[in-house]
């Protein structure tokens, strides 16, 4: 195992901010596309890169600009959707058509603040906290524009204004990106009484971001993608997209969420309520029941009572199995009320991820790679080794020459990396 205990901050997240169709939005568990495009520009031309957990959509992004072949997969449909809209190619005069659209649909916003009291809002909760009225009003009357004016826009000008429109929610909140997961200002830690001041030269502020997000959103779409990239709903576990099927990769390329209890529908609740893919609390649950990982809302109660396979089903397999039921029995000792709750969340996990390793290895061609970024985790002072388990796994399905590789420290807590696990199919 080689080593590397520094921060390496150019190898999370913050290296995307700055990096064209990979900044469109901020996910602070998402990989670092520095990373991703490390691994594939080892690629020959016409090699077929897949992700199995695609996220934010940075590995098949960064294969098409690399002119190779990216795929990939996810259960939840905002992510799809973004996937697919970072990957697309744009036809200039199509750009340009939503250029010329953007000013009117501005000035109609405009118009709508005065009504804007009267527009639909998602239903999230404590909608208040994260934006103050004049700011909430402006995100309403932008919505109600982009509504009224989708049909006239061109192919593929709605969706890059939604981007706009998801890049400007997001900037104009309360929202604090000050620790591992969103959490707000501590200034806007209240409640809905926000919503009784009304400043109409904030509210136009708004409407301004959003005409700069979208200048520079049409400006990334401009830059042509040598390769291509498919984004597919589909389960990591079985790798069986609902349309179509996968190619058979060279490299698998991913990074599935961390054994941490960060749930990415908490993360990502407000551009999903915003574009509509959550309607009310309990949609966040169930989405989150779906993914590998997720106990946020209604999720919770089913991972409580979630128990193993039985004798007949498929469980982890030696030596992670017995590793992984003296970490649980550690965690439910230690861990009080929620003890038995996350003992079942890191059991619930690896079961998981044993499922998608075996579909994994029938997605890589022989002489194909994998590459799992993943980091350890801590819960009550008891280690979650998951990069040991993962190459424990991968070596049991088959992959040869697997190796562990630290790429990081992640945070202050001296027991917190990020690795790189690889391995290849003969």
């Amino acid at each position: 195992m080689r080593s590397d205990t520094r921060q390496n901050a150019h190898l999370t997240y913050r290296a995307n901010a700055g990096a064209g169709r990979h900044g469109w939005l901020r996910l602070t568990p998402a990989y670092s596309v520095s990373l991703v495009r490390r691994y594939a520009a080892e690629m020959p031309p016409g090699s077929v890169v897949t992700d199995p957990f695609s996220g934010t959509g940075t590995t098949p992004l960064a294969a098409a600009e690399h002119g190779l072949t990216g795929q990939s997969l996810d259960v939840n449909p905002f992510l799809i959707w973004l996937g697919k809209m970072k990957t697309a190619a744009y036809e200039p005069d199509h750009l340009r058509e939503t250029r010329r659209a953007l000013a009117p649909l501005v000035h109609r916003a405009e118009e709508l603040l005065p009504e804007a009291s009267e527009l639909w809002q998602p239903e999230l909760h404590n909608i208040g906290r994260w934006w103050a009225r004049s700011a909430l009003d402006a995100l309403k009357a932008i919505r109600r524009a982009l509504d009224v004016a989708a049909g006239a826009l061109p192919p593929g000008g709605r969706d890059l204004l939604d981007v706009a429109f998801c890049r400007t929610l997001i900037a104009s909140s309360n929202a604090a990106f000050n620790h591992q997961s969103m959490s707000f200002k501590e200034e806007q830690a209240g409640d809905d009484s926000a919503l009784q001041v009304l400043d109409p030269d904030a509210a136009r502020a708004v409407l301004e971001t959003f005409r700069r997000e979208a200048g520079t959103t049409l400006a990334n779409a401009a830059t042509p993608l040598p390769g291509t990239a498919r984004v597919l709903y589909g389960d990591s576990r079985d790798m069986q997209p609902a349309a179509g099927r996968l190619t058979p990769c060279d490299l698998l390329l991913t990074s599935p969420p961390y054994v941490n209890r960060m749930s990415y529908i908490r993360e990502l609740r407000p551009y999903m309520y915003w574009m509509r893919h959550l309607r009310r609390a309990e949609d966040a649950g169930r989405l989150d029941w779906q993914a590998i990982g997720g106990t946020w809302g209604a999720a919770t109660s089913r991972v409580r009572a979630w128990r193993p396979p039985g004798p007949d089903a498929e469980g982890v397999p030696e030596p992670v199995a017995g590793e992984l039921a003296g970490t649980q029995a550690a965690i439910r000792r230690d861990g009080g009320r929620n003890g038995p709750l996350l003992a079942n969340y890191v059991g619930k996990y690896m079961h998981d991820m044993w499922g998608h390793f075996r579909a994994a290895y029938k997605n890589v061609r022989g002489g194909g790679r994998v590459v799992y970024v993943i980091g350890n985790s801590t819960f009550y002072g008891n280690q979650v080794p998951a990069q040991e388990w993962y190459a424990a796994l991968l070596r049991e399905v088959g992959f040869a020459g697997v190796e562990v590789e630290v790429i990081r420290k992640r945070n202050s807590n001296k027991a917190l990396f990020e690795y790189a696990v690889s391995g290849g199919r003969a």
